[in-house]
Protein backbone atom coordinates (compact mmCIF):
# COMPACT_ATOMS: atom_id res chain seq x y z
CA UNK A 1 0.00 0.00 0.00
CA UNK A 2 1.65 3.27 -0.86
CA UNK A 3 0.55 6.17 1.68
CA UNK A 4 1.09 8.74 -1.02
CA UNK A 5 -1.33 7.42 -3.26
CA UNK A 6 -4.01 7.23 -0.52
CA UNK A 7 -3.52 10.92 -0.11
CA UNK A 8 -3.46 11.59 -3.83
CA UNK A 9 -6.82 9.82 -4.29
CA UNK A 10 -8.12 11.69 -1.10
CA UNK A 11 -7.34 14.84 -2.32
CA UNK A 12 -8.97 14.62 -5.51
CA UNK A 13 -11.93 13.51 -4.30
CA UNK A 14 -12.34 16.38 -1.65
CA UNK A 15 -12.06 18.86 -4.56
CA UNK A 16 -16.14 17.68 -5.40
CA UNK A 17 -17.16 18.96 -1.60
CA UNK A 18 -18.86 22.22 -1.90
CA UNK A 19 -20.29 24.90 0.98
CA UNK A 20 -23.14 24.11 2.33
CA UNK A 21 -22.87 20.26 1.41
CA UNK A 22 -23.68 17.29 4.13
CA UNK A 23 -20.41 15.03 3.98
CA UNK A 24 -20.62 11.46 4.93
CA UNK A 25 -16.67 10.75 6.23
CA UNK A 26 -15.65 6.97 6.34
CA UNK A 27 -13.56 4.73 8.14
CA UNK A 28 -9.63 3.52 7.83
CA UNK A 29 -6.55 4.68 6.70
CA UNK A 30 -7.76 6.39 3.23
CA UNK A 31 -10.54 8.11 4.50
CA UNK A 32 -8.39 9.60 7.30
CA UNK A 33 -6.46 11.83 4.38
CA UNK A 34 -9.65 13.13 2.99
CA UNK A 35 -10.47 14.19 6.76
CA UNK A 36 -7.51 15.80 6.80
CA UNK A 37 -8.08 17.62 3.12
CA UNK A 38 -11.08 18.56 4.31
CA UNK A 39 -9.96 19.90 8.01
CA UNK A 40 -7.74 22.38 6.14
CA UNK A 41 -10.05 23.63 3.56
CA UNK A 42 -12.78 23.89 6.68
CA UNK A 43 -9.94 26.44 8.74
CA UNK A 44 -9.68 28.05 4.85
CA UNK A 45 -13.51 29.11 5.40
CA UNK A 46 -15.54 26.19 3.67
CA UNK A 47 -18.50 25.82 5.37
CA UNK A 48 -20.10 21.94 5.73
CA UNK A 49 -21.56 19.82 8.20
CA UNK A 50 -20.57 15.76 8.09
CA UNK A 51 -22.03 12.80 9.32
CA UNK A 52 -19.29 9.76 10.68
CA UNK A 53 -19.09 6.24 9.88
CA UNK A 54 -17.57 5.23 13.26
CA UNK A 55 -16.47 6.65 16.70
CA UNK A 56 -12.72 7.00 15.26
CA UNK A 57 -13.94 9.52 12.54
CA UNK A 58 -15.57 11.41 14.95
CA UNK A 59 -12.94 11.45 16.53
CA UNK A 60 -10.69 12.44 14.10
CA UNK A 61 -13.04 14.80 12.46
CA UNK A 62 -13.34 17.00 15.65
CA UNK A 63 -10.52 17.63 15.84
CA UNK A 64 -9.79 18.45 12.36
CA UNK A 65 -12.21 21.12 13.16
CA UNK A 66 -15.25 19.84 11.00
CA UNK A 67 -18.60 20.00 12.24
CA UNK A 68 -20.48 16.79 12.81
CA UNK A 69 -24.57 16.09 13.06
CA UNK A 70 -26.50 13.45 13.32
CA UNK A 71 -27.73 10.98 10.78
CA UNK A 72 -29.90 13.32 8.34
CA UNK A 73 -32.19 12.03 6.21
CA UNK A 74 -29.92 12.95 3.04
CA UNK A 75 -26.49 13.05 2.71
CA UNK A 76 -25.32 15.26 -0.11
CA UNK A 77 -21.64 13.38 -0.78
CA UNK A 78 -20.00 10.39 1.33
CA UNK A 79 -16.09 10.02 1.04
CA UNK A 80 -14.83 6.06 2.05
CA UNK A 81 -12.57 3.75 1.18
CA UNK A 82 -12.40 0.01 0.30
CA UNK A 83 -10.92 -3.14 0.55
CA UNK A 84 -11.66 -4.21 -2.62
CA UNK A 85 -12.97 -2.19 -5.67
CA UNK A 86 -13.93 -3.64 -9.44
CA UNK A 87 -14.10 -1.74 -12.78
CA UNK A 88 -17.82 -1.69 -12.18
CA UNK A 89 -17.53 0.08 -8.69
CA UNK A 90 -18.41 -2.96 -6.96
CA UNK A 91 -16.68 -3.16 -3.72
CA UNK A 92 -16.04 -4.99 -0.46
CA UNK A 93 -15.35 -3.09 2.61
CA UNK A 94 -15.34 -3.54 6.26
CA UNK A 95 -11.45 -4.62 7.29
CA UNK A 96 -12.22 -1.41 10.09
CA UNK A 97 -15.43 -3.04 11.53
CA UNK A 98 -17.82 0.18 10.70
CA UNK A 99 -19.37 -1.50 6.92
CA UNK A 100 -22.95 -1.62 9.01
CA UNK A 101 -22.61 2.61 10.11
CA UNK A 102 -20.93 2.82 6.61
CA UNK A 103 -23.36 1.20 4.57
CA UNK A 104 -26.45 3.21 6.35
CA UNK A 105 -24.41 6.73 5.44
CA UNK A 106 -24.03 4.97 1.90
CA UNK A 107 -27.91 4.63 1.46
CA UNK A 108 -28.78 8.02 2.49
CA UNK A 109 -26.32 9.73 0.18
CA UNK A 110 -26.59 11.18 -3.29
CA UNK A 111 -23.29 10.15 -4.22
CA UNK A 112 -20.86 7.87 -2.38
CA UNK A 113 -16.77 8.16 -3.88
CA UNK A 114 -14.60 5.75 -3.01
CA UNK A 115 -10.99 6.60 -2.71
CA UNK A 116 -8.16 3.85 -2.56
CA UNK A 117 -4.57 3.24 -3.44
CA UNK A 118 -3.89 1.08 -6.89
CA UNK A 119 -3.79 -2.37 -4.42
CA UNK A 120 -7.61 -1.96 -3.97
CA UNK A 121 -8.04 -2.34 -7.52
CA UNK A 122 -9.21 -5.72 -8.81
CA UNK A 123 -10.71 -7.37 -11.81
CA UNK A 124 -13.42 -8.70 -9.78
CA UNK A 125 -14.26 -8.49 -6.38
CA UNK A 126 -14.05 -11.70 -4.11
CA UNK A 127 -10.48 -12.73 -2.84
CA UNK A 128 -11.03 -9.86 0.25
CA UNK A 129 -12.96 -11.38 3.50
CA UNK A 130 -16.31 -10.21 3.44
CA UNK A 131 -17.35 -8.71 7.02
CA UNK A 132 -20.48 -9.68 8.23
CA UNK A 133 -21.60 -7.73 11.57
CA UNK A 134 -23.57 -10.28 14.07
CA UNK A 135 -25.39 -9.90 17.08
CA UNK A 136 -23.43 -11.65 19.53
CA UNK A 137 -26.75 -14.01 20.85
CA UNK A 138 -26.85 -15.07 17.59
CA UNK A 139 -23.64 -15.66 16.32
CA UNK A 140 -23.16 -19.15 16.10
CA UNK A 141 -26.56 -19.27 14.50
CA UNK A 142 -25.13 -16.71 12.08
CA UNK A 143 -22.11 -18.95 10.93
CA UNK A 144 -23.72 -21.46 10.67
CA UNK A 145 -25.45 -20.21 7.94
CA UNK A 146 -23.12 -18.58 6.59
CA UNK A 147 -21.37 -21.56 6.39
CA UNK A 148 -24.55 -23.14 4.57
CA UNK A 149 -24.00 -20.15 1.85
CA UNK A 150 -20.63 -21.94 0.99
CA UNK A 151 -18.13 -19.20 3.60
CA UNK A 152 -15.06 -20.39 5.46
CA UNK A 153 -16.16 -18.10 8.74
CA UNK A 154 -13.71 -17.04 11.50
CA UNK A 155 -14.83 -14.61 14.29
CA UNK A 156 -12.73 -11.15 14.39
CA UNK A 157 -11.14 -12.02 17.41
CA UNK A 158 -10.34 -9.47 20.54
CA UNK A 159 -12.82 -7.05 18.05
CA UNK A 160 -16.59 -5.69 18.67
CA UNK A 161 -17.83 -3.13 16.80
CA UNK A 162 -18.64 0.71 18.16
CA UNK A 163 -22.30 -1.41 18.02
CA UNK A 164 -20.81 -3.96 20.74
CA UNK A 165 -21.42 -6.30 18.00
CA UNK A 166 -18.71 -9.31 16.66
CA UNK A 167 -17.52 -9.41 13.29
CA UNK A 168 -17.28 -12.75 11.05
CA UNK A 169 -15.09 -12.33 8.52
CA UNK A 170 -16.34 -14.54 5.43
CA UNK A 171 -14.33 -16.28 2.57
CA UNK A 172 -16.62 -17.27 -0.32
CA UNK A 173 -15.61 -18.77 -4.08
CA UNK A 174 -14.44 -15.58 -6.14
CA UNK A 175 -16.66 -16.29 -8.73
CA UNK A 176 -20.04 -16.88 -6.67
CA UNK A 177 -23.18 -14.35 -7.35
CA UNK A 178 -22.51 -11.34 -4.81
CA UNK A 179 -25.69 -9.69 -5.92
CA UNK A 180 -27.62 -12.76 -4.73
CA UNK A 181 -25.35 -13.72 -2.08
CA UNK A 182 -25.78 -9.98 -0.27
CA UNK A 183 -29.51 -10.77 -0.61
CA UNK A 184 -28.84 -14.00 1.38
CA UNK A 185 -27.07 -12.96 4.19
CA UNK A 186 -29.39 -9.81 4.54
CA UNK A 187 -32.03 -12.35 5.26
CA UNK A 188 -30.41 -14.34 8.33
CA UNK A 189 -31.91 -13.12 11.13
CA UNK A 190 -29.28 -11.71 13.52
CA UNK A 191 -26.73 -10.80 10.38
CA UNK A 192 -26.90 -7.30 10.90
CA UNK A 193 -24.95 -5.72 8.02
CA UNK A 194 -22.52 -7.03 5.65
CA UNK A 195 -19.57 -5.72 3.23
CA UNK A 196 -20.78 -6.32 0.31
CA UNK A 197 -21.25 -2.77 -1.73
CA UNK A 198 -22.52 -3.64 -5.27
CA UNK A 199 -24.15 -0.05 -5.71
CA UNK A 200 -23.99 2.48 -3.81
CA UNK A 201 -20.93 3.58 -5.57
CA UNK A 202 -21.27 6.40 -7.19
CA UNK A 203 -17.75 7.25 -8.96
CA UNK A 204 -13.92 6.50 -7.12
CA UNK A 205 -10.70 7.76 -7.13
CA UNK A 206 -7.67 5.38 -7.34
CA UNK A 207 -4.04 6.49 -7.70
CA UNK A 208 -1.40 4.33 -8.83
CA UNK A 209 2.42 5.23 -8.86
CA UNK A 210 1.11 8.93 -8.41
CA UNK A 211 -1.58 9.22 -10.98
CA UNK A 212 -5.24 9.39 -10.01
CA UNK A 213 -7.85 7.61 -12.42
CA UNK A 214 -11.51 8.48 -11.83
CA UNK A 215 -13.80 5.87 -12.30
CA UNK A 216 -18.19 7.05 -12.77
CA UNK A 217 -20.43 4.37 -12.45
CA UNK A 218 -22.59 3.42 -15.75
CA UNK A 219 -25.82 3.44 -14.20
CA UNK A 220 -26.83 0.98 -16.15
CA UNK A 221 -24.90 -1.46 -13.63
CA UNK A 222 -27.21 -0.88 -10.52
Amino acid sequence: MNESDKRLAALAAVEEVRAGMIVGLGTGSTAAFAIEALGERVRGGLAIQAVATSLATEAHARAAGITLIDLPARIDLTIDGADEIDGTLRAIKGAGGAMLREKVVAAASARMLVIADGSKRVAAIGVAKIPVETLPFARNFVATRLESLGAEVALRANFITDQGNSVLDCRFAPDIDHRRLAAEIAAIPGALGHGLFLSEVSAAYIATNGVVTRLERDERTR
